[in-house]
């Protein structure tokens, strides 16, 4: 019974605690203090991350020289001059003095065909000449001494003239049986044997002249104002061997589909050492501008999406240069467009933006010791 009374007693005390309690009202601010308090600091620690912080950028200020230029494109070698020769008249082949692979010279003998009775024809066609020459000679003395008409002396003039025009006609088609080479080259191909009938227009041989061998390839619009003719070019082959020429001709018309304009490239090949059908490589070399030299890793996108470097200006603030890229050798790039005296960055660029306040400190002098060596090495 005493044991009753007292958790009775017990149960009725808590119940009066807890009342009290929570007429207070304080258990509904505990929590709310707490998470009031977090959410301050949070606040503030976010103001202060997205507040003017000053970051640390490494700068420097690039080694300058005088490059040219270079557009690399690819092209296709070809023949200076390819010919497909053929046959001026029918007729039986009686002489092929050449084979595939051999030089001649221009005017040198590639096939003559059986004359047949065509030397009989010029002879006769020169005997008439002979003739109407001899009755032109009588004419005129005959006219002199006044027994011969004016009419008749010109009749044996015309005769002569026709002689002669017949015996040049027999003449030009002895010729036509002997065909010759048109200039100094290689003979590629043969299509035709001794001893075999040929129709007028037959295709004989493939002539080719490889000296100069012609490279040609094709130019975007955008590189179209930074070359003219006579520019210097290296040419790299598809075996590894290189070899340099000069820019011969720059088509004034763009390709329709590609907007490219057509080049050819000439390449002395005394020796035909080179072969027309190759791939190569061209690498055009214009005007020497004004440039920079730096490493591959400054180049960043700037906030519209263009290709440049960011740098840091006198109030050490962040700007942006688009770049013009002269070249790109295996030590860096060479860069036109960056004013004299700018102070690139080459560490954090990737960090700040165009406009915000940054800390410069100089970079490894050891990177520019090395950009100067790499820039004199490409001069």
């Amino acid at each position: 019974m005493a044991k009753y009374r007292f958790h009775k007693v017990a149960a009725v005390a808590v119940l009066v605690a807890f009342a009290i309690w929570m007429g207070t009202g304080k258990f509904s601010s505990v929590g709310s203090a707490s998470e009031e308090g977090d959410s301050k600091k949070a606040s503030e620690k976010q103001a202060a991350d997205t507040g003017a912080v000053i970051r640390t950028v490494a700068v420097i200020e690039p080694p300058r020289i005088s490059h040219a230029r270079a557009i690399r494109i690819s092209g296709l070698t070809q023949a200076d001059k390819r010919v497909v020769i053929t046959t001026r008249t029918s007729g039986i082949i009686k002489d092929l003095p050449i084979k595939q692979g051999d030089h001649i010279k221009a005017g040198q003998l590639i096939m003559r065909l059986d004359s047949e009775e065509k030397p009989a024809a010029v002879e006769t066609a020169r005997q008439l000449v002979i003739q109407r020459e001899a009755e032109l000679e009588a004419a005129r003395q005959l006219s002199k001494t006044g027994t011969l008409a004016k009419l008749q002396l010109t009749t044996a003039v015309s005769a002569l003239a026709q002689a002669q025009s017949q015996l040049e006609t027999a003449q030009a088609e002895l010729q036509r049986t002997n065909i010759v080479a048109p200039f100094d080259g290689v003979v590629d191909a043969i299509s035709v044997e001794i001893g075999s009938s040929v129709q007028q227009g037959a295709e004989v041989a493939v002539m080719l002249s490889l000296d100069p061998m012609i490279v040609k390839g094709e130019v975007s619009e955008r590189d179209l104002s930074h070359i003219a003719l006579r520019d210097n070019a290296d040419v790299q082959l598809v075996n590894g061997s290189t070899a340099q020429g000069t820019l011969r001709y720059i088509s004034r018309e763009a390709t329709e589909a590609t907007r490219t304009y057509k080049v050819e490239i000439a390449i002395p090949n005394p020796q035909d050492t080179i072969a027309a059908g190759m791939t190569a490589e061209l690498t055009l070399r214009s005007v020497p501008v004004d440039a920079v030299a730096l490493p591959r890793s400054v180049v960043t996108l700037s906030a519209s999406g263009d290709l440049g470097i960011r740098a840091v200006d006198e109030s050490n603030k962040v700007v942006f240069y688009p770049i013009d890229l002269v070249d790109d050798t295996p030590a860096g790039l060479l860069l036109a467009g960056i004013p004299a005296g700018t102070r690139v960055i080459m560490a954090g660029q990737d960090l700040v933006k165009e406009g915000d306040e940054v800390k410069p400190v100089q970079a490894d002098p050891a990177l520019l010791k090395r950009l100067t060596q790499d820039a004199a090495g490409t001069l």
